[in-house]
């Protein structure tokens, strides 16, 4: 009687867990699901733009970096 240390098993690609593919699948439709949703709604805030940027409509905060709360008392 010999003991062999390896399987006698067809060599095959190792199979992704069925928990691992329903967790991928649920995280895609979930994104996806999310960016319509924001798709529909639109942008938060329409006249935001980005720090140094150009446009705008001028009327943003007094630059000392409290966002425009001037009665705050930093």
């Amino acid at each position: 009687m010999s003991l062999s240390s390896t399987p006698s098993r067809s060599a095959r690609p190792p199979v992704v867990a069925p928990a691992v593919v329903g967790f991928a699948v649920l995280l895609a439709a979930l994104f996806g699901l999310s960016y319509a949703i924001g798709s529909l709604a639109g942008p938060v805030a329409p006249g935001m733009h980005a720090p140094g940027g150009t446009g705008g409509s001028g009327t943003g905060g007094s630059g000392d970096g409290t966002g425009g709360m001037s009665g705050m008392g930093m």
